[in-house]
């Protein structure tokens, strides 16, 4: 992409402005004029090179890194990935080449190279030695809960620490969260329809940079050498609607009262708020591993919780910036507690907003069915979709591209799994009369239990890519999974269960306390817990066995012991509500306990 004077494999012998073009250079003077940091993505493994795996190739690779460091300007960052070679041209050879990651490229030397000519420049690498950035595990656009921008020094770095950096790790290493604007790195007229909406790219931001993680959003260049308009104007959306949702903080005028590692916000008047903002003051390292968030509310006070987060409240590690979503609560006063920290904790900032809602009438916001999911290609006819969580799933819907057969798929197969190792297969078949009739395609199954859908186009109408321009997952809520049988006074028994599904219809339930659920598990229970009501640590029990993010249901006999059970959870923040003789209770957030 630059005229290197170290391989003729270049621009420079292109007929793209009669061979003397330079892309890089081109970037390099659009950054400076539009006031961006200038910054190059070099990959380690070229697999044009003859030498590839070879010390002289290690040798090039660095001269090739010198004429960019030191021929285009200051350099704010140099992004390297994990090539570690594979099948490639090889001056000819055509073949595979493997190379040991951990000492082939001499990162070492390469990283002196750096600091002495570019020695602002951060280093992106996922390579066996540290740089100042890390991987977190995933281009799906999001980082741990429990952000830590720490790591060790030396040896292989696993997924979870990519993921949640370590807590007690010896080199300074925040993650760097990257992610595509599109299903993939590339750009594919198929995928034009295809651009991650408002809201998925809100959600992104949330779980980045409201993580203490930079973001880097890619855009694919179209062949035209320029930004589709669909991705440009998505991203001045995604920006509009960044400086909207902050723009106001609402506790700017309100008075904050400080004592020890807790903070409390006293609004003038009842304030209605959806997103609270942390930052530690990182100067001084990051410090804070747990907090709580407490509104309240009517005289009350109430917990909050991440609704972004899969398990537990999500109120752990701070760092540069935490971001805490959590619906619209309205308040007089909101308690911000620090309650574990590594030593003394040095906060530079809070601040609470109010987030406007994002429809498909905000402007530019594209939003679709596929906004609630991950959508990625594994393959040009392999689609893969990965729910927030899992759920009983019942069928896939598909929306074939409207402008265009190219990609269209005629015919199909449909897989379903947990864990990435066992599938499924949902369906299989044709879309009868798709190419003439391009309208939503359903193809239903039995309730299978999936975290994440494969989609095989087996046949496409034109084109060698699959393409789509919306697509839904339908599910259930999660059966009932387990129900009591032994409660006496209660009006639903082993007779009743239907009764019971229906009473419990549209929401996601676990019920403990199941004494002899497993003789109705077939085709009623996903899962049966054993707990007794009597124990003393019996709310213990329950809320450790399941994620906090499910409605978890109690089901308890009535009389003396079932109302010592009630207060109980009434202490540890649940709603109650006494049903026929036995209680029903579910933990959500922002809900107060109440008993009726």
């Amino acid at each position: 992409m630059w005229p290197s004077k170290y391989t003729e494999y270049s621009v420079k012998n292109s007929s793209w402005k009669n061979g003397k073009g330079d892309v890089v250079r081109e970037l390099a003077e659009a950054c400076k004029e539009e006031g961006l940091e200038y910054a190059v993505y070099l990959s380690p493994w070229d697999r044009n090179h003859p030498e590839y795996g070879k010390p002289e190739y290690v040798t090039y690779f660095r001269n090739q890194l010198r004429e960019l460091l030191t021929e285009y300007g200051d350099m704010f960052e140099v992004w390297f990935d994990g090539a570690n070679g594979g099948d490639g041209w090889y001056g000819g050879a055509n073949e595979i080449r493997k190379i040991d990651r951990t000492t082939y490229y001499e990162w070492p030397e390469t990283y002196r190279m750096i600091r002495e000519l570019q020695p602002k420049c951060l280093i992106w690498n996922d390579g066996s030695n540290r740089g100042d950035l890390r991987w977190v595990g995933t281009e799906a656009g999001n980082i741990g809960e429990t952000n830590w921008s720490l790591l060790n020094d030396k040896g292989d770095v696993p997924y979870e620490q990519l993921h949640y950096g370590l807590e007690n790790g010896n080199v300074w290493c925040p993650g760097e969260t990257n992610t595509s604007i599109r299903p993939g790195w590339f750009y594919h007229e198929t995928e034009n329809e295809n651009v991650k909406s408002l809201s998925k790219l809100m959600d992104t931001y949330y779980k980045s940079v409201g993580r203490n993680s930079t973001l880097l959003l890619n855009f694919p260049i179209a062949p035209n050498g320029r930004i589709h308009p669909t991705d440009s104007l998505r991203g001045i959306a995604f920006n509009k609607m960044i400086h909207e949702v902050f723009k106001t903080d609402l506790a700017k005028e309100a008075k904050v009262m400080k004592q020890g590692k807790e903070a409390i916000i006293n609004f003038k008047k009842p304030t209605t708020f959806n997103r609270f903002v942390a930052e530690e003051d990182i100067r001084y390292g990051q410090r804070v591993k747990k907090f709580s968030l407490e509104a309240e509310v009517d005289g009350q006070w109430e917990p909050l919780k991440d609704m972004l987060v899969d398990h537990g409240d999500g109120l752990t590690t701070i760092g540069h910036r935490r971001i805490i979503c959590f619906p619209n609560v309205t308040a007089t006063r909101l308690r911000f507690t620090i309650t574990d920290a590594k030593c003394e904790p040095i906060i530079k900032r809070t601040a609470v907003y109010l987030a406007p809602d994002i429809t498909q009438d905000t402007p530019d916001a594209g939003e679709k069915h596929a906004s609630d999911y991950y959508i990625f290609f594994g393959a040009d006819k392999v689609m893969f979709i990965t729910l927030n969580e899992e759920a009983n799933v019942t069928g896939f819907r598909y929306l074939p591209p409207q402008d265009s057969k190219e990609g269209l798929i005629t015919h199909y197969r449909i897989s379903a799994t947990t864990d990435w190792k066992t599938w499924e297969t949902l369906g299989e078949g044709e879309f009868s009369n798709i190419v003439n009739n391009p309208i939503w395609q359903t193809v239903s199954c039995k309730p299978t239990r999936a975290k994440v859908i494969r989609v095989d186009g087996l046949r496409l109408a034109q084109g060698e890519r699959m393409g789509y321009s919306d697509v839904e997952v339908l599910t259930t809520p999660l059966a009932v999974l387990g129900l009591n049988t032994a409660c006496g006074q209660q009006n639903f028994d082993n007779t009743d269960v239907q009764g019971f599904a229906e009473l419990v219809a549209d929401t996601n339930v676990v019920v403990l306390d199941v004494r002899t659920a497993a003789e109705f598990a077939e085709g009623h229970l996903e899962r049966a817990i054993n707990i007794d009501y009597h124990q003393s640590d019996f709310v213990e029990k329950a809320t450790s066995t399941l994620p906090l993010d499910k409605k978890i249901a109690v089901y308890c006999r009535s009389g003396r012991r079932s109302a010592g059970a009630a207060g109980k959870l009434g202490e540890d923040g649940y709603k109650l509500v006494n049903l026929k003789g036995g209680i029903i209770a579910w933990k959500e957030a922002n809900m107060p306990v109440t008993t009726k």
